[in-house]
């Protein structure tokens, strides 16, 4: 077993050898009662930009703290941005060092003295947590005998969102699209094995979309991937980017949720800040323009902090959804630091009793010497 004097870093295999998606709908949504209890809490998404040409520089960083968990986290990224087209589609590519490889870290820590308990990985948490908030979003604004996914994108967000929703919707067949062809046929025969669901490879993003009772976006385009024409009633749709859907599309909603305060936004900014590439409040490390090569997404009325949230339907004080015809539109953005707490520490609980993770000697990271 692990010393108790010692903290753990726990690596992505180690996660995804103790968390399933269970598991994680289960954790998101006590951690939303608890935020309804104001017993957690969480500080919006915080960037700040470096550019270096071709690419630029990105540090971003989430707080969050549940208190029945007893542990505080943080999130924290260092990425280089490159944005690049892929047919119609203007996306974000990101990496750390080289193309495919990423630097992600939660800083699990605890509340009740203090105490680092542990660093981790967070891609496969990542896609876990994100795809859990998707699941919760389709069981409280979708229709309950929603059984068409219309699936757009094909990566791990595509993967975790299925998973989620097909464990809170009776899901009987999906559609996939992605603009790389190997790619949506690689997801359809590797999801349909995995939930034992009917998924079709279609050529376009509108096949997609037609005839979906949910519709979910999981892309990492920086421009709208659907059109508000397209949207049926009865349809729940959501997003993993704040981009992929525009005016068109929300005008169409008639319920418009979101899951919380995504990032900062201040009627006066201070200096050299603004809104990045994904509307995240940023901070800028450069000249005006160098600060307008960055892809900017506009003010939406999806940002709205007077749009009702799941945390509210679960408690009651919204209604959400009142009706089987009624288009619902969901933005899963926002709480992210409190998805990394509750996610982050049920983690860490699963695999402290499993005994798993490497030691990291506690005096490393704590001194004799005050701030």
């Amino acid at each position: 077993m692990r010393d108790a004097s010692k903290m753990i870093f726990l690596t992505n295999e180690h996660v995804q050898a103790v968390l399933d998606m269970p598991s994680c709908l289960e954790a998101m949504e006590e951690a939303y009662r608890e935020l309804n209890e104001q017993r957690a809490g969480y500080r919006p998404r915080i960037d700040f930009y470096v550019p270096q040409e071709p690419h630029y520089y990105r540090w971003g960083t989430m707080e969050g703290a549940s208190r029945k968990l007893g542990v505080f986290a943080i999130r924290m990224k260092s990425d280089m941005l490159a944005w690049e087209r892929q047919g119609e589609f203007q996306t974000e590519d990101k990496y750390c060092i080289r193309r495919g490889t990423y630097c992600g870290l939660i800083f699990l820590l605890s509340v009740k003295n203090g105490e680092p308990l542990a660093l981790m990985n967070d891609g496969y948490l990542q896609h876990m947590r994100v795809g859990a908030c998707a699941g919760l979003g389709a069981k409280y604004l979708s229709r309950k005998d929603s059984k068409v996914l219309g699936m757009l994108g094909s990566g791990g967000m595509a993967r975790t969102y299925a998973t989620a929703i097909s464990l809170v919707r009776p899901i009987e067949r999906m559609r996939v699209f992605s603009p790389t062809r190997e790619n949506r046929i690689r997801y359809a025969e590797e999801m349909t094995a995995k939930l034992g669901v009917e998924i079709e490879p279609v050529d376009s993003p509108r096949k997609a979309v037609q005839g979906a009772d949910i519709v979910a976006m999981t892309t990492d385009s920086l421009v709208p991937v659907i059109k508000g024409e397209w949207l049926e009633p009865g349809m729940h749709v959501t997003n993993v980017r704040s981009n992929e859907a525009g005016q068109d599309v929300f005008a169409r909603a008639d319920v418009m949720a979101r899951l919380g305060s995504s990032t900062f936004v201040f009627e006066n900014p201070p200096p050299n800040t603004f809104g990045g590439s994904d509307g995240m409040f940023g901070y800028f490390a450069g000249t005006e323009e160098e600060k307008k090569k960055v892809p900017r997404a506009p003010l939406r009325e999806i940002d709205n902090a007077n749009i009702g949230t799941v945390p509210d339907i679960m408690s009651g004080r919204w209604a959400g959804r009142t009706g089987d015809r009624q288009i619902t539109f969901l933005n899963n953005q926002g709480t992210q630091g409190l998805q990394f707490a509750a996610v982050g520490g049920k983690a860490y609980e699963l695999a402290k009793a499993k005994g798993l993770g490497h030691p990291l000697p506690l005096e490393w990271f704590v001194q004799n010497i005050r701030d």
